[in-house]
């Protein structure tokens, strides 16, 4: 399952917001950051489909992977993770979600990286 590009959250605004105005919450292998989701960031199209669905992003360092495809590999396993748990919760819509993997997140294995965002979406009060 991939996630759905209504749950995708893109723009340099609202990036920016995000690491403005979020909490941050820190693992060995990622840092999860949560902020008060702000539709009127997102471009009109986006803002009629926001009302329904989480939003969140996924960002890889180039020092996690110097490869591309093992950073898109990276990325796509926790899209599908968040897709999977996320996509027909509709209560998330008033957070946006941003993920940055750390170096170390490279050699982890791939359930020791899910249950690390399970564990800090726990811990950030997102999920029960």
């Amino acid at each position: 399952m991939v996630l759905p590009s209504s749950m995708r959250l893109k723009g340099n605004r609202c990036f920016d917001h995000l690491y403005r105005r979020s909490l941050k919450f820190h693992g060995p292998l990622m840092t999860l950051r949560v902020a008060q989701a702000k539709p009127r960031l997102l471009k009109p199209e986006a803002r009629k489909q926001h009302q329904k669905s989480f939003r969140c992003a996924v960002t890889i360092s180039s020092k996690v992977s110097k490869k591309a495809v093992t950073r898109n590999h990276l990325r796509r396993t926790l899209h599908d993770h968040l897709g999977s748990r996320f996509e027909k919760m509709n209560d998330y819509s008033k957070h946006w979600v941003l993920i940055s993997l750390k170096p170390s997140a490279s050699i982890a294995k791939k359930n020791h990286l899910l249950k690390e965002c399970d564990n800090l979406f726990h811990k950030a009060g997102l999920v029960k």
